[in-house]
């Protein structure tokens, strides 16, 4: 059965806060506000492969409102998705992102962020693609105020999956 997930996610900046993108750490004077580590990068690709899955979102399996995930990274939340939450014999056949930043600029951080995408999900390098966008200035994103991301994945679940 293939089926595709769509996740989408946004976090305000703040002053002082280490900043957390794709599962790396960036040098930047401003972080992502969250529960977490605030990667929305990695929100958005729990909430793609979750909603592929018909597992719910992110929210259902790490609620805000447990202290077990308070500071916790992205990383390991991405880990226990695909090694505990996913059917084991899951194929991820692509993952496709977007992230919508004024600043810092992330071409150059990219390909670290997809390796580090594709070891965290056991996948090939190849099939993870990741976009840097600006949003030319408009709305809290263009002010620099916050960062987004966009992420559609293709699955293919077990014959044996019940939906």
């Amino acid at each position: 059965m293939i089926r595709v997930g769509m996740g989408t996610d946004i976090h305000r900046l703040e002053m002082g806060r280490p900043l957390f993108l794709g599962g790396i750490s960036l040098p930047w004077e401003k972080g992502l506000v969250g529960h977490s580590d605030g990667d929305c990068l990695i929100h958005a690709l729990i909430d793609a492969l979750l909603g592929a899955a018909g597992a719910g979102d992110i929210g259902r399996h790490f609620p805000d409102t447990d202290p077990s995930y308070l500071g916790i990274r992205s990383t390991t939340l991405l880990k226990q998705t695909r090694e505990e939450i996913l059917p084991a014999d899951t194929v991820i056949y692509n993952v496709d992102a977007v992230v919508t930043a004024e600043e810092p600029r992330l071409a150059s951080f990219i390909p670290t962020m997809e390796n580090r995408l594709a070891e965290i999900l056991g996948i090939p390098f190849s099939r993870i693609n990741i976009k840097a966008k600006t949003n030319e200035g408009l709305g809290d994103l263009g002010r620099g105020e916050a960062i987004a991301a966009h992420v559609v994945v293709l699955l293919q679940l077990s014959p044996h999956y019940v939906d």
